[in-house]
């Protein structure tokens, strides 16, 4: 969970999920030099979320897929039931601001 808590991270993550990437690119995504990207990126390597090829002089940046998932299980784990009863409150206060309010019609600004 460490390495999807920086925002550069997450960036990095977001981009590399939608096909190879440099490592220039990733640094860009996140608003990082190249130097200061590295630690990032290697720590993205280290807990398999992403995964590297060497293409001549570039090294290729991936998501894996099947990583990310086992990520996502684990906090739909933790917070599914805690989101589900968000939505549920938050579909209900919505359906309530939509409905007029009972009395409000006829009422004058003066109060008589």
């Amino acid at each position: 969970m460490r390495a999807m808590g920086h925002p550069g991270r997450r960036a990095m993550l977001a981009l590399a999920r939608q096909g190879e990437r440099t490592a220039t690119e990733l640094a860009q995504a996140a608003g990082l030099s190249a130097a200061a990207a590295s630690p990032h990126l290697k720590l993205l390597r280290q807990t398999g979320l992403l995964h590297v090829r060497v293409d001549a002089q570039r090294r290729l940046y991936r998501a894996d897929f099947a990583r990310l998932a086992q990520v996502r299980a684990v906090l739909d784990e933790v917070w599914g039931d805690a989101l589900d009863r968000l939505r549920t409150v938050a579909e209900h206060d919505e359906a309530e601001a939509t409905q007029p309010r009972a009395g409000a019609r006829g009422r004058r600004a003066g109060g008589a």
